[in-house]
């Protein structure tokens, strides 16, 4: 049995560190990177443009209005975020050399830049208009709101037969046709949230027990960047916007949380514990890399 690990302030320990292969399988052939997957078409001619731009440069196709900021610093450096580029220089670096460093990183930086692109589109589809008849993902499903003065808060309806492609689970809200977006709104998000913990003690006294850990406190996050958190006291912190996905992901992340009380790391060691207890545990892991979940704000 391994030395019991000294107490430690609460760690949010990210749930995407690479995860070394199960000893018994050999290890899959490295892949490198690629502007563009080979199956996908050439991206059309674009122009990125940084708000705060005051240079341009063509790359490729691409025309590319970036930030450019003198910095202390000893070389140049990329930023690619939702604005755009941001270039960072020493001040004894001339333009010649910053537009020289760019056309050399033209690759990575046209890949970040059109991967952004995309999915402030994704974001921008994923905003939700709080009305009847709205739908939203639960548990994997999906989920119609129904405004309805007779329903007592929030009640979730299930339909036996439906037509194939029709959503069979109806979400009552005991709202007026005439409320506001913002009740609509927090009406769903309480009772969301009453799912989350309900789902997640139940989901977490599973795996705590196929672990032989023992949970002290399960408490729910609104982290904008964690989907969860473990502390050596027994705590854990689950985001309640897991309820969204359906259970294999929610399994996969209470999983690793609890696994963090045997093993408080992301070693080798770890990760066997987590395929201990969920051997098929990387495509969940996938899913919470790429879902782009409905905006609240």
């Amino acid at each position: 049995m391994p030395p019991t690990p000294a107490p430690l302030s609460p760690l949010q320990l990210s749930l995407f560190d690479d995860a070394p292969v199960a000893t018994a399988l050999p290890p899959a052939p490295p892949v490198l990177p690629s502007p563009i997957p080979p199956h996908a078409a050439t991206p059309p001619p674009a122009d990125f443009r940084h708000p705060r731009s005051q240079r341009d440069i063509r790359l490729g196709e691409h025309l590319v209005a970036y930030e450019l900021r003198r910095a202390r610093r000893r070389s140049i450096g990329f930023v690619v975020g939702v604005d755009g580029l941001s270039v960072s220089a020493p001040r004894w670096v001339g333009l010649g050399e910053v537009e020289a460093a760019l056309r050399e990183k033209a690759s990575w930086i046209l890949r970040k830049l059109h991967e952004q692109r995309e999915r402030a589109q994704r974001l921008a589809a994923a905003r939700v208009d709080w009305r009847d008849g709205t739908t939203i993902p639960f548990l994997g499903d999906t989920v119609i709101l129904v405004l309805d003065p007779r329903a007592d808060s929030a009640v979730l309806h299930v339909a036996e037969d439906t037509l194939p492609g029709v959503p069979r689970l109806t979400l009552h809200l005991g709202l007026p046709q005439a409320a506001a977006p913002e009740q609509i709104r927090d009406t769903v998000q309480s009772w969301l949230q009453r799912q989350a913990r309900r789902i997640f003690e139940e989901r977490c006294a599973l795996f705590a027990n196929r672990l032989g850990v023992r949970m002290t406190r399960l408490t729910l996050s609104s982290a904008s960047t964690r989907w969860g958190s473990a502390s050596a006291d027994g705590s854990i912190r689950l985001n309640w916007r897991l309820v969204h996905f359906g259970l294999p992901v929610i399994d996969y992340v209470a999983t690793h949380e609890l696994a963090h009380l045997r093993e408080m790391n992301h070693s080798a060691a770890f990760w066997d514990v987590v395929r201990q207890a969920l051997p098929e545990f990387e495509a969940a892991r996938g899913a919470l890399r790429h879902e782009v979940l409905p905006a609240f704000d």
